[in-house]
């Protein structure tokens, strides 16, 4: 999500360690919405990481692995056994930092799954970052008081290997900012997972809404709420990319906005219903903005699926417009549907599996009570 904020560091000569280290434990590091620095043509040729993938590395126990510092020395390169079982820290812009695309980070000791490359981003601090752990566990976190400072440092929580710190200067959703050293992570690249833009439903009892208007977990919280609707799915939509992943959508060079994909029943729901309540919860009159989420993937998009769809929104943008409901102009588009590709698994529903995260805390769950308040009538 975006929002910029200056970078300060400095060097500090650690004694005993052979090398220097930048500290960043009293400095601001980030461009959360900017994936970890790669060439754009390059990044197209990624595959996204798939779902079978990812769960497949959430179901691995953690499990305990312990072993003499003898058999740790024999298994880990000497970079690799100074850093996990000494604690050491790599040179700043020395190492591995930069984005190798979608895929999972591993303990170098132990193969644990710590870190979804889709949380990792350029925080300008020469170490790869990171805005969240793969998974609860995964990582463990202690005090580190070394070097007249007090930090946090971060473990691996299988064989207690030390991976870096973290910081409390991140990006959104999360704050944080992991800060890791290369050496202690190894890189599985995500497996080729097919993926096709979402068919139009067959049934002809219900339609399809798709509405782009800033972060799709608060749209897909709210739509879901409203009677008549069957399915709500977060995805990408207005682009050219085919198949994108999340991180080369927030880079902002896509042309896919996040989206709601939305599956109802006109019996119970009409769609121009559908349409007063995003007009009315999310904020029209923003271009490529949305709350505190800014660039072209938070642009305010309807796009219609049919020609009556297209009739309904601008006679409702209309209609709001003459009666005054925004005081500035409404800036949404009315453009025609391509394609709509969901998001990975883990943005699904996720307002509703992590409410106290910072971000759905913050920003979400505010949203959502305005909306509940507004439409009391048409929730179910």
């Amino acid at each position: 999500m975006n929002k910029r904020s200056t970078l300060l560091f400095g060097l500090i000569t650690a004694a005993g360690m052979g090398l220097a280290c930048l500290t960043m434990s009293c400095s601001s590091a980030t461009d959360p919405a900017k994936p970890a620095a790669a060439d754009s043509a390059k990044e197209e040729e990624h595959v996204p990481l798939g779902k079978a993938q990812l769960q497949a590395a959430l179901n691995e126990p953690v499990g305990k692995i312990t072993k003499t510092d003898e058999e740790w020395k024999k298994s880990l390169t000497a970079e690799q056994y100074d850093i996990l079982r000494q604690a050491g820290t790599e040179p700043a812009f020395s190492g591995d930092y930069k984005s190798h695309g979608p895929g999972i980070y591993r303990c170098a000791g132990c193969n644990l799954p710590l870190y979804n490359a889709a949380a990792k981003y350029d925080s300008g601090t020469g170490w790869p970052s990171f805005y969240q752990a793969i998974a609860p566990g995964h990582v463990l976190e202690k005090a580190d008081n070394s070097y007249g400072m007090t930090r946090t440092e971060v473990l691996c929580a299988r064989c207690g290997g030390h991976l870096g710190h973290v910081f409390n200067d991140g990006p959104k959703p999360t704050g944080l900012r992991y800060c890791m050293n290369s050496p202690a992570l190894k890189f599985e690249k995500a497996v080729p997972e097919k993926k096709a833009p979402v068919a139009e439903t067959k049934n002809a009892k219900l339609e399809k809404a798709t509405f782009a208007a800033g972060c799709f977990w608060s749209m897909e919280a709210i739509f879901k709420q409203l009677k008549g609707v069957t399915k709500v799915e977060p995805g990408y939509s207005g682009g050219t990319l085919k198949n994108p992943s999340y991180e080369q959508v927030e880079y902002g060079n896509t042309g896919h906005a996040e989206t709601v994909d939305i599956t109802f029943d006109p019996k119970v729901i009409s769609y121009e219903d559908l349409l007063e309540v995003l007009l009315t919860v999310r904020n029209p009159t923003t271009l490529d903005k949305q709350g505190p989420d800014e660039g072209p993937q938070y642009r305010s998009v309807i796009f219609y699926h049919d020609a009556a769809q297209q009739k309904a929104a601008n006679e409702v943008i209309a209609r709001f417009t003459a009666n005054k409901v925004w005081t500035d102009p409404i800036v949404t588009k009315v453009e025609p549907f391509s394609a709509f590709y969901r998001a990975e698994e883990y943005h699904l529903d996720y307002y509703n599996k992590h409410p106290d995260q910072p971000y759905c805390a913050n920003v979400v769950a505010p949203e959502i009570k305005e909306f509940q308040e507004k439409f009391k009538d048409k929730l179910k």
